[in-house]
């Protein structure tokens, strides 16, 4: 009897495992069903055409694959690429040439230096090896978006420029020491579209002709102004001038006017002479609508050297 008791308990352990797997298999059955019911519901959404359609998903499921490849293959780049060192941007100075910082060094910085000097030292501070232009460039506390304030006017410099300027006369009569003259020559020229002149000269009378040709001659600041002189019935005069040295200055956007004022050979006498001319003709131009400070700053530099301050206080 014990025996038979002893047989008896598997046998019972056996059957109770036996209905917990049924019960676990029938349990399972309905999740496997409601999956399939799932995935014959997506199947039955799939339209015949348009964006649900099965060509449409397979393109969309392409495109979404191409674009994760795109990903993958710019992260790996990234990856591979070797880091760049963040550095400081260098100063200005530093980024310059060789010759041009060693002039720089002899100008001393926030200094301002009287006329005289300060021309002394441009001619001196040259890096270029030709004969460069000295420029003067006026800060002016003016708005040139007001007509009273968009200071233009033209001067002969005492000294001249140190330019050969080369004059086309737009007119029958006159011009006789110019180096092109005559309607029908310059009219040539202009068809061509061969500006070979640095100045034109023209008569009130043949303004009207010019106007075919604005479009050319504006843009390269060719086009004859009663402003700057180059319209007049005095064209053999306004030929001498322009020769001489008459030059034409108006202020840009921010209020500057930057004008040169002779060569590196002229000398100091010579330079000092054209820049009071300049100073004298500007601060004849001071409009009446200006009641803060006229002079802002005043600076000198050649054409490829340092620029030196020059005392606001000159003009």
């Amino acid at each position: 009897m014990a025996a038979a008791k002893k047989t008896d308990v598997p046998a019972e352990a056996e059957e109770q495992n036996t209905s917990v797997e049924a019960q676990e298999v029938v349990a399972e059955q309905p999740v496997e069903q409601t999956e399939a019911k799932e995935v014959e519901a997506k199947e039955v959404k799939v339209a015949k055409a348009g964006k649900r359609s099965a060509k449409a998903i397979e393109e969309a499921e392409e495109k979404a694959a191409k674009e994760e490849r795109k990903a993958h293959a710019a992260e790996e780049a990234t990856e591979d690429k070797p880091k760049q060192k963040a550095s400081a941007t260098r100063p200005r100075l530093e980024r310059q040439g060789k010759n041009f910082r060693k002039v720089a060094e002899l100008v001393e910085k926030d200094k301002t230096y009287g006329l005289g000097e300060a021309l002394e030292l441009a001619i001196k501070t040259n890096p270029a090896k030709f004969d460069a232009t000295v420029e003067l460039h006026i800060n002016l506390g003016v708005d040139p978006r007001h007509a009273d304030q968009n200071i233009r006017d033209n001067l002969v410099l005492p000294a001249g420029t140190g330019k050969n300027i080369k004059v086309a006369v737009f007119a029958d009569e006159g011009g006789e020491n110019a180096d092109i003259s005559g309607v029908e020559d310059v009219l040539k020229l202009l068809e061509k579209g061969s500006l070979d002149f640095d100045i034109l000269v023209s008569t009130p009378a043949n303004m009207p002709k010019l106007g075919k040709y604005a479009r050319v001659l504006g843009p390269r600041g060719l086009m004859p102004n009663p402003k700057s002189g180059t319209v007049t019935t005095d064209v053999n005069k306004a030929v001498s001038e322009a020769k001489a040295g008459r030059v034409e200055y108006r202020v840009d956007s921010t209020g500057i006017v930057h004008l040169g004022v002779g060569k590196v050979s002229f000398g100091k006498a010579k330079l000092e002479d054209n820049v009071r001319a300049v100073f004298a003709s500007v601060k004849n131009n001071k409009p009446n609508s200006v009641k803060g400070t006229y002079v802002k700053s005043i600076f000198v530099t050649t054409t490829m050297g340092p620029s030196i301050t020059i005392t606001a206080s000159e003009l």
